[in-house]
């Protein structure tokens, strides 16, 4: 198991040699940020959806950045609120859109524009950290699985609910099963192992399953990039190569800022 590196909780050093990249990741339930030199990530942090003001204390102690870098699918809400934190540093954000190519990856969606921003920076993450097929996971409020291929085609994908909440879901919808700490055994015999074991065997299942259709389109063994904030629990349960990324979403973000 590789665990990459991450956005650095600390203060950024000074002085600063390269062109500073501040990179956004605005998810449905956290706002993950990190600082980037174009070599490494300086400093980095999160913020809950909820409390985004908080940002404010962490970026007055930051450098200006030269450019500013943002996938959004938090809503117009969120996009109002940080725009009016950035408006610290007189800098015209990049939103990011998919796109149908960019950065050495070619979409094979439908209609490429309708593809979720983050999973689009997530697979541009992925092409440049990981040589060959890969299938791309992130395990936020909903489960990303996306497949690409070794040469950068974005296959398609699919979308389930994350673990939270499908365990939310199964307390919020039935009268006799609360979400609870289990153990995942091969045959539960009491409720909160059900769940718990069900739960992480249909989430590492939905994995195996994008693997094996990459397999079958010809990829040679692809390996899982598992990223976000459920990965702990997943990774013990994937089967085959897998490599942890701390947030693939930001990875990519600041790849295309620097393209």
């Amino acid at each position: 198991m590789v665990q990459t590196d991450s956005p650095a909780s600390n203060p950024p050093r000074v002085p600063w040699e390269r062109e500073l990249i501040l990179a956004i990741d605005a998810g449905n339930t956290r706002i993950k940020w990190g600082m980037h030199d174009g070599a490494q990530w300086m400093a980095g942090g999160t913020a809950v959806k909820g409390e985004i003001t908080r940002l404010q204390d962490a970026w007055k102690v930051l450098p200006t950045p030269a450019k500013i870098i943002i996938a959004n699918v938090a809503g117009q809400l969120v996009r109002s609120e940080l725009s009016v934190l950035l408006g610290r540093w007189r800098i015209a954000p990049h939103w990011l859109e998919s796109a149908a190519s960019q950065c050495g990856v070619v979409s094979h969606y439908e209609k490429p524009a309708q593809l979720g921003c983050d999973r689009w920076a997530a697979l541009i993450g992925a092409r440049h950290l990981h040589e060959g097929a890969a299938v791309v996971v992130m395990v936020g409020t909903a489960m990303t699985v996306d497949a690409l291929t070794t040469d950068g085609r974005f296959l398609g994908g699919l979308i389930v609910p994350g673990l939270n909440l499908m365990l939310e879901a199964l307390a919020a919808k039935t009268s006799g099963i609360r979400v609870a700490s289990g153990k995942v055994q091969s045959f539960p015999t009491n409720t909160a192992d059900a769940v718990w074991s069900g739960a992480l065997s249909a989430s590492s299942g939905v994995i195996e399953r994008m693997r094996e259709a990459l397999e079958a389109a010809g990829e040679m063994a692809p390996t899982v990039l598992l990223s976000g904030g459920a990965a702990d629990e997943i990774e013990p349960f994937v089967r085959g190569p897998c490599e942890r990324v701390e947030n693939l979403v930001l990875e990519g973000l600041a790849r295309i800022a620097m393209s």
